[in-house]
């Protein structure tokens, strides 16, 4: 049976912007690179270069995986059938099928230089399937508190390493978008940050980075994404000489409401901005929202909140 649509819904249909886009097949090395470069001055610069290291095994994962992506099964099938996430973050990790991309980002580690990144690599190495399947749990359900601050960035990676290759792997990527506006329509984890579009079409439009698998899915902008308001938000940034005013590449979208926020990225003001390396270079900013009663609710599983 097919539909006919009116002229009205055509122009609506073809006017409408794409529901998602796909990272990149280069992410992880487009994400080292930035880290590296925003290293250089920030407070944080070793712990940038740390990840950005990270983010080179991380490719190294995507560019060779330690295993085939799962094939395409009949629940991923009824998935999207019903509008679901068929790479359900709450259900894979504990099937536990990413542990091979620890074992092989593990493998793939350098041995550290430091006597704490040492002692990490070990306790992490030593560690049992069961273990790393809890830890994995708790990071993607942002019980941060229950992993070890300094395992964080290894189970991190490896976790976002797998996600991203099994979306790239779908045979289908006729995903719908899901219940929630923080919501990934592949896996259904939360979004990291949003990033404003600047070239094309669709100048301007917001889409949401999954903290996870790395899909970007649009969101309207100036509405709270957690409480759905639009009144009263309002926008902070980091004071920085090189910036004019209002031409900040990232600022906080404060919600006056339920007190949460969210960074956004400007790519008009900063084409080479990434959403994880611009969160963790503006740890500062965090710092100065909590002190303002915002809370954050944008997990990033690089980084154990409070942690060194």
């Amino acid at each position: 049976m097919s539909t006919i649509l009116e002229p009205g819904q055509i122009e609506a249909a073809a006017s409408s912007p794409p529901l998602l886009y796909l990272p990149p097949a280069n992410l992880f090395t487009l994400r080292a690179a930035r880290l590296d470069a925003l290293a250089e001055g920030n407070a944080l610069g070793d712990y940038l270069r740390l990840i950005a290291g990270l983010c080179r095994i991380q490719q190294s994962l995507l560019d060779q995986p330690p295993v085939a992506a799962p094939a395409e099964t009949e629940r991923q099938r009824l998935c999207a059938e019903h509008g679901l996430p068929p790479l359900a973050a709450d259900s894979l990790v504990r099937e536990g099928q990413w542990l091979a991309y620890l074992d092989a980002l593990l493998q793939r580690y350098p041995t550290p230089a430091s006597a704490e990144l040492l002692a990490a690599v070990s306790a992490l190495s030593a560690s049992s399937a069961e273990q790393r399947k809890l830890w994995g749990i708790a990071l993607l359900t942002g019980q941060f508190s229950a992993v070890p601050a300094a395992l964080v960035p290894f189970l991190g990676a490896a976790l976002q390493a797998a996600w991203s290759h099994w979306l790239l792997s779908l045979a289908s990527t006729e995903l719908k978008a899901g219940d929630s506006l923080c919501q990934c329509p592949a896996c259904g984890s939360p979004p990291m940050a949003g990033v404003i579009r600047h070239r094309g079409k669709y100048n301007g439009l917001r889409y949401l980075v999954c903290s996870l698998c790395a899909c970007e899915w649009h969101v309207v902008r100036v509405k709270c994404i957690y409480c759905e308001q639009s009144k009263g938000l309002t926008y902070f940034n980091l004071e920085d000489d090189r910036h004019a005013a209002g031409k900040a590449p990232l600022r906080a979208e404060c919600c006056p409401g339920c007190k949460s926020y969210l960074k956004q990225i400007y790519l008009e003001c900063d084409a080479d901005a990434e959403a994880l390396s611009a969160d963790l270079a503006s740890l500062a900013l965090d710092l100065r929202l909590d002190q303002e009663g915002y809370q954050r609710l944008a997990p990033n599983l690089m980084l154990a909140p409070g942690g060194e």
